[in-house]
Parts: structure tokens; sequence; C-alpha cells
């Protein structure tokens, strides 16, 4: 008879990853200020900046309530989330370029630098916790995690 602790659930094993993924990454952001939170909102308004300035269709920056969709928060959560951004120099609040009743959230140089080196270290960080594996453990890690991804999708928000 196998004792149930002989062998660990998956769910469980995935878990205990991220909680610790998540904690590492924490660690490397407290230093310089920064919230999970702070960094995915950091991260998305960098990222609308950079599809902005690549091709001129686009504005760059985010509106508020693309930032509550995109980081999955209720609006009020976002305006929190960027005033903590722009209180810290991060990001600030512009009027939008197109439309006269819209603001935009958009990256400052400080800001663009942060999430330049944040990004870098989250690679490094990532680079080092996975180390543990080959190449090809790694690469049939991600291959079964993204088939994974793909079976279940996130839902849309309702």
């Amino acid at each position: 008879m196998h004792n149930h602790r002989d062998k660990p659930e998956l769910s469980d094993q995935m878990h205990r990853i991220n909680h610790r993924l998540r904690r590492r990454w924490g660690a490397h952001l407290a230093p310089h200020g920064l919230s999970p939170h702070y960094y995915r909102a950091l991260a998305a308004i960098a990222r609308a900046h950079l599809r902005g300035t690549d091709d001129g269709d686009e504005v760059p920056g985010m509106m508020l309530r693309d930032i509550a969709e995109r980081l999955r928060i209720a609006p009020r959560s976002a305006t929190e989330v960027v005033d903590g951004l722009e209180e810290r120099g991060w990001a600030q609040r512009v009027p939008h370029p197109n439309d006269r009743r819209a603001t935009l959230v958009v990256i400052t140089e400080a800001g663009q630098q942060l999430f330049e080196d944040m990004h870098a270290e989250k690679l490094r960080a990532s680079e080092e916790f996975f180390s543990v594996l080959n190449a090809e453990d790694r690469q049939e890690l991600s291959r079964l995690l993204g088939k994974l991804l793909e079976a279940h999708p996130r839902p849309a928000k309702e």
C-alpha cells in the first residue's frame, strides 16, 4: 500500500514551485520599492510604450481600464497602483492625444530604466532557479507547461 506522501500530486508541486518563484521574485523587487503588482503594471505600460513607438499607429501608453484588465484587478485598484508608480516617478498621466476626455498612463525614463533593469534581473533569477535542470530538461518542461497552458487557457474576465 502506497502512502500518498510518497508521490506528491502534480498540482501541489506546481503550487509549491509557483510560491517559491513568487517569493524569490518579491525579494528581488523589494529593494527597489516595487511590489509584484507595481512591476506587472510597469511592465504592461513599458510594453505599451514600445508598441506605440514602434509603429506610429498606436499611442504610447495605456488607459487605466486597460491596465486594470491586463492585471485582472478592479479599476479602483489600478488607480492605486498607478498612483504609486506616479509618486515614485516611474509613470505619469498625460492627456490622450486623440481623445481630450481620456487620460493615458505613460512610462517615464526612470520607469523605463527600472523596468529594463528588473526584466534583466528576472531573466537572471529565472536562469539561476532553473539551472538545476539541463538544457534538454528545461526544453521538455517548457514544452509540457506550454501544452497545459494551451489546453487550459485563461478564462475571459466575466
